[in-house]
């Protein structure tokens, strides 16, 4: 039977094509806030680092109540390296909303997400978003995504998809771009008469499949899937049986189901809804729970492995202790064994060595968020250069991870592109030409995308737009030739000075500015020749009797260059170290002392 008051549908879109917003101005439209409530802008990206990157990184559940029909509605991430996330929650949906920017069309991770939504059999429902944008082509849009979805193989059924026309900025959502309706009733019409209702019985054996998992340091981990048959009544014995096949009893402790931004505690939750239980202890993507007389196996869920791994420790730095109040090796290990128990899309384990704590991840994206939340709690530590992860075959040939990486690129830059690509070890697979842009497909080894976008970005105006996801373990590809240029590097702890500055930035480019902390060691620039070298930024002016105090104005720095999180792990080399604190990112040499240096480079 179908549940005709529940629909169940995940939103999906490229980066900052306005998934979000549009949320905001759904709960509006349902009046799930007070008229006097204060409500932030972007309400779902709960996280400090989600505002400010702009970004949205874990996926949320929330419903809405219009009329009759409560809306589960599901917001995924849209970058790369939570891309794992979109593929698991769309398990939970009977349809998405794919929202496309009326300016940009249908962009790399527009491909990506609708190819998983069209291999689900959802039924897609296309939001022309941001309509009111200066030169917004509504209609070229809407036959490019149809182009699309023929490219990727969409079912006949598919391709008769709805289309709504709409401006979340300004709250209005149309049936035609130019009828003049100004409020989002059209688009909650079309998802209750065009999404499908849940096929689901109420009566039949338990079977809730857990696609995500919430973590509450009160109950431990929370198993949140969607109810595909049965109904949950708290306190009930229910069968867990893992991914690996292993049974076991468990009785759910609570049960829940998402109301508004939140979730409410029910006696009971039936078929067809997005729920969420307690008593699950060590609750994984893919378990199943079911009933005990009659127990049901739907097909598991892959969690995608990660790639790159990078080794936390305790820092070192002779300004340790300065900015950060947590500076501790055992802080650290108890804060990442904590972050292993809520974060299932990481893997931390111990170091061989007993020195760290790797952390393996996504990518570089996905680790630096935890890398920024830890700096904000506090801590002070040190990271060495993110490492992909190599696998061996049953040959004992070396496998490493590669990529897909899409590239839409103005016509006149596509060689630069490609130049840019085969440097990095990359493949091209594809390349289609449309007006006067180029789509350009590759296939890369993780490690050749480190510090990638920059330079495709330095080569192409700025003009490129690049994503990229994990595709397979291929042959392992060889060594790729490092940075070129070397450090210069501080050869004593002190202040720097202008004057010694002024000389320096002939000769490269600088990391710190006139008055900065600095020890030896630290990296305080880029040499514009290849070979580190060791500079004083400490050096003043000798005086004379004769100067006058007016000599030292002439001095005109250039401002140094500040790497974020993630340029900075990228730009390191294997002997070089991040550090990172609540105020400051700095780069060092893992060995500080010169000597110490030259001792290690004649081993």
């Amino acid at each position: 039977m179908k549940q005709e008051n529940i629909r169940n549908v995940a939103i999906i879109a490229h980066v900052d094509h306005g998934k979000t917003t549009l949320v905001d101005r759904l709960l509006y439209a349902a009046n799930v806030f007070r008229s006097n409530q204060q409500v932030e802008e972007r309400v779902l990206d709960s996280n400090d680092q989600e505002r400010e990157r702009g970004i949205t990184i874990l996926s949320k559940n929330i419903s809405i109540q219009y009329g009759d029909t409560k809306i589960n509605v599901i917001d995924t991430p849209g970058h790369a390296d939570f891309g794992g996330e979109v593929e698991r929650v769309l398990n939970m949906a009977d349809g998405a909303l794919l929202i496309v920017d009326a300016f940009e069309g249908p962009m790399p991770q527009t491909r990506f997400v609708l190819e998983h939504a069209l291999d689900q059999g959802l039924r897609i429902l296309l939001v022309v978003n941001k309509i009111d944008r200066p030169g917004a082509r509504p209609e070229e849009v809407v036959d490019e995504v149809f182009d699309l979805m023929v490219e990727l193989g969409a079912s006949d059924e598919q391709l008769d998809f709805p289309v709504v026309y709409a401006s979340a900025v300004n709250g209005f959502a149309r049936y035609e771009f130019d009828d003049g309706n100004m409020d989002m009733i059209p688009l909650l019409d079309t998802i209750i008469k065009e999404i499908p209702a849940p096929e689901c019985d109420p009566d039949g054996p338990i079977a809730l499949q857990i696609c995500t998992v919430d973590h509450s340091s009160f109950v431990g981990r929370i198993g949140v899937g969607r109810l595909h048959s049965g109904t949950i009544h708290k306190g009930e014995q229910v069968l867990v049986i893992k991914n690996d096949g292993t049974r076991y009893n468990a009785v759910m402790k609570q049960v829940f189901a998402f109301e508004s931004l939140g979730k409410t505690e029910k006696e009971e939750v039936t078929a067809g809804d997005i729920v969420a239980v307690v008593g699950v202890d060590d609750a994984d993507i893919g378990d199943m729970v079911t009933s005990v007389d009659h127990p049901v196996r739907l097909d598991p869920i892959k969690v995608e492995e990660p790639t790159m791994a990078v080794v936390f420790e305790a820092s070192t730095s002779p300004l340790v202790g300065r900015e950060g109040d947590i500076v501790g090796g055992r802080q650290l290990h108890e804060r990442l064994m904590k972050e292993a128990e809520s974060n299932i899309s990481m893997r931390i384990s111990d170091c061989e060595d007993g020195l760290g704590v790797e952390v393996a991840g996504r990518g570089v994206l996905h680790l630096s968020v935890l890398m920024e939340t830890m700096r904000r709690e506090g801590f002070e530590f040190q990271v060495g250069r993110p490492r992909v992860i190599i696998k061996t075959d049953e040959h004992g040939h070396k496998l490493e991870p590669i990529e897909e990486a899409t590239v839409e690129v103005p016509s006149e830059y596509a060689g630069k592109a490609i130049e840019v690509f085969g440097n990095a070890g990359g493949e091209m697979t594809d390349m289609v030409s449309r007006d006067d842009q180029t789509h350009l497909v590759f296939k890369i080894p993780s490690r050749g995308t480190m510090g990638l976008k920059t330079r495709l970005l330095n080569a192409t105006h700025g003009e490129a737009n690049m994503f990229h996801h994990f595709s397979e373990y291929g042959a392992f590809r060889g060594e790729f030739a490092g940075r070129k240029n070397g450090s210069m590097i501080a050869m004593s702890t002190g202040k720097s000075v202008a004057y010694a500055l002024d000389t320096l930035q002939q000769r490269g480019k600088m990391f710190v500015g006139p008055g900065e902390e600095c020890y030896e060691g630290m990296i305080v620039g880029e040499s514009a020749k290849e070979g580190d070298m060791v500079v004083n930024v400490e050096k003043a002016k000798a005086l004379g009797n004769q100067r006058s105090s007016t000599a030292d104005k002439a001095i005109q720095l250039t401002p140094p260059t500040r790497y974020t999180l993630e340029e900075a792990l990228e730009y390191i080399q294997d002997d070089e170290l991040v550090e990172i604190t609540p105020k400051s990112i700095r780069l060092r040499k893992r060995l500080l002392s010169a000597t110490d240096r030259r001792k290690a480079s004649k081993r």
